[in-house]
């Protein structure tokens, strides 16, 4: 049963490119592009290779990674080094957006100090603007 399976399988892969026939290309007077297994008459037309290349993957050696430029490394590192900060960064902000969020939310009578230093209260309708901005704010840079 065994040997029936390998040798059918065998059979069928090989019937695939036993069975491909050629391909013609040919474009009209109209302009019209027109492929075809016949070739048209009084017309020249291009034969289309259908066989498909065998793709030969090449994994990555040890050697490689080994042989790894200095600077390209120090530049990777750099822009690791970066990236983190630039989370840390982030991650903070959205702390203190959502620390402020909740402040606006759960007290109505929020005190602010103005550009002279002086405090004042915000307005039902500033605290409402000051929420909707927040919580643009947390949509839109925080996960």
């Amino acid at each position: 049963m065994g040997r029936m399976i390998l040798t059918g399988s065998l059979l069928l892969a090989l019937s695939a490119s036993a069975m491909a026939s050629q391909v013609y290309k040919w474009v009209d007077e109209k302009g019209i592009t027109h492929f075809g297994a016949q070739p048209p008459q009084g017309q020249t037309a291009e034969q289309i290779d259908t066989k498909v290349p065998q793709i030969r993957s090449v994994a990555p050696t040890a050697a490689a990674g080994s042989q790894e430029d200095p600077e390209q490394k120090a530049a990777d590192e750099k822009v690791r080094r970066e990236v983190a900060r630039q989370e840390a960064e982030r991650k903070k902000y959205c702390e203190t957006t959502r620390n402020n969020l909740a402040q606006l939310r759960n007290n109505p009578r929020v005190r602010v100090t103005d550009e002279n230093g002086a405090p004042r209260r915000l307005g039902e309708e500033e605290r409402q603007q000051r929420i909707r901005e927040a919580e643009e704010a947390i949509a839109k840079n925080c996960r």
